[in-house]
């Protein structure tokens, strides 16, 4: 397989921007491209996926363990001319102080050569050490190729190849400018590009074309044939038992639109049909089976969630009357009673008996250990936490004015959760949560999510919602 590995030296370093400004270079070449992104984002996937013109798939040892994010990495990347793999944070940075769950863990796991992006904001000569360094730290890591990025012009950048080429057998691949132009900012961009489709396919068109001017992609390309052959199969995609006639509903909209790429995925190839639900503009919930409701940033949208009432109201009847649902994080607040932020309050569907907050500072973020609450989940099995279900959660809210009966089916070993190191809120047919599920070979949720809704349908024998 022909693939790089994307990293740096530190978060924030412009791995992103490269690494979009590359997959749109690339495909625009008429290559195959198959992005992927090392641990748990939505908002980087988001950006690769529009780029290369198909889904980005997370990579993540914590989640799925490292012989299923092989096994993956293999299956996703066989029908591609090339694989990118973006990093998180530093090169070397991860979980553990033996760096079992870093980037570097995973470009060797995966034989892919690293290219680093350095930010060069301030750097001249002090590059070569720098990548010296990184080479003599674990020399088992194939570091390929060196992009300098927010770099200060042609002089700067002839000063920086000098030091390269002279100190260093790292091929310099080329600067990225210190240009506003190729920040990407989610506060004025929208939150995923596909809900703000305009404005970010002339993001990625202005980053490409500085790609395409300022870097050796023809070298890249060559770098990428040097990776190795995986010592994992590729695995096959699990396919569950069938759903085939199960409407369920997901919000996909400016609002909500955190979904994993894989786990879209595994309801196809069970058989359950996806229906959108734009929680802004429509007027009506269509005939559904289930709802899934999952994170986003309501809160930058929650005058347009509070203005409309009607769909507020279908989706707080159809919870009321019995429908499945499952909702996460951003999910979890528009199904309280109200949200708080800069000052003003907000009404949301009232569902349950809470208010959420914003703060300044996240409540919860990072990696997450989840084990059985006191009252049994509605859908995972018994035992389903036999010995931790590892997820994740990022929240700048909290949720307030819970009754002290309130159930839960989460206790929160590591990670903060909604309240007293508890999670997953139960009411009647809602599983509600901060924290974030990813369907795994050892938390297969969305069968089980899937399974609870056939059970509630088929006594029915209807779905919830308008003709």
């Amino acid at each position: 397989m022909s693939s790089v590995f994307l990293s740096a030296a530190h978060k924030s370093s412009g791995k992103t921007t490269f690494a979009i400004g590359l997959c749109a270079v690339l495909r625009q070449r008429g290559l195959a491209v198959q992005p992927f992104k090392k641990g748990p984002d939505y908002i980087d996937p988001a950006w690769l996926g529009l780029a290369a013109g198909r889904p980005c798939y997370n990579l993540d040892y914590f989640v799925a363990g490292e012989h299923e994010t092989i096994g993956e990495f293999a299956r996703r990347g066989a029908n591609a001319d090339i694989s990118l793999i973006e990093g998180n944070k530093g090169l070397h940075d991860g979980l553990d102080l033996d760096g079992r769950n870093s980037n570097a863990a995973l470009a060797k796991a995966v034989r892919s050569p690293v290219i680093l992006v350095l930010d060069v904001r301030g750097t001249i000569r002090g590059i070569a050490p720098l990548l010296i360094g990184y080479q003599i730290f674990d020399r088992e890591v194939d570091i390929a190729g060196v992009v300098a990025n927010l770099c200060g012009g042609p002089r700067h950048e002839s000063k920086l190849r000098a030091a390269v080429d002279a100190y260093t057998d790292i091929p310099f691949l080329g600067c990225l400018a210190n240009d506003p132009e190729l920040t990407l900012d989610e506060r004025h961009l929208g939150l995923v590009p596909g809900y703000e489709d305009v404005a970010a396919r002339r993001k990625i068109e202005r980053i490409a074309d500085a790609v395409r001017a300022d870097i050796d992609v023809d070298r890249i390309l060559e770098i990428a044939q040097r990776a190795g052959p995986l010592d994992a199969p590729a695995l096959p995609l699990r396919l569950p038992r069938r759903f085939d006639g199960l409407r369920i509903g997901i919000a996909r909209d400016r609002a909500f639109g955190f979904y994993y790429a894989g786990d879209l995925d595994a309801f196809a190839a069970a058989g359950a049909e996806l229906v959108a639900i734009d929680t802004l503009n429509d007027t009506a919930l269509p005939k559904l089976d289930g709802l899934l409701i999952g994170g986003g940033f309501p809160e930058r949208h929650a005058a347009e969630l509070a203005a409309n009432q009607v769909m507020r109201a279908a989706v707080h009847d159809a919870i009321e009357a019995g429908l499945p649902t499952y909702a996460e994080c951003g999910g979890l607040m528009y199904l309280s009673q109200s949200l708080t932020w800069n000052g003003e309050t907000y009404p949301m569907t009232g569902v349950l008996p809470a208010r959420t907050q914003m703060h300044d500072k996240p409540q919860g973020r990072g990696y997450v250990i989840l084990e059985a609450g006191e009252t049994q989940h509605p859908w995972l099995p018994k035992g389903y936490a036999a010995t931790g279900v590892n997820a994740h959660e990022f929240h700048y809210s909290s949720l307030h004015g819970l009754p002290a009966d309130s159930r839960y089916a989460y206790h929160v070993r590591r990670g903060s959760g909604i309240s007293e190191q508890r999670d997953g809120l139960i009411y009647k047919n809602l599983f509600a949560s901060y924290c974030h599920l990813r369907n795994t070979g050892g938390t297969p949720w969305v069968e089980s999510f899937l399974q609870f809704v056939a059970r509630h349908k088929r006594p029915l024998h209807r779905a919830v919602g308008a003709d």
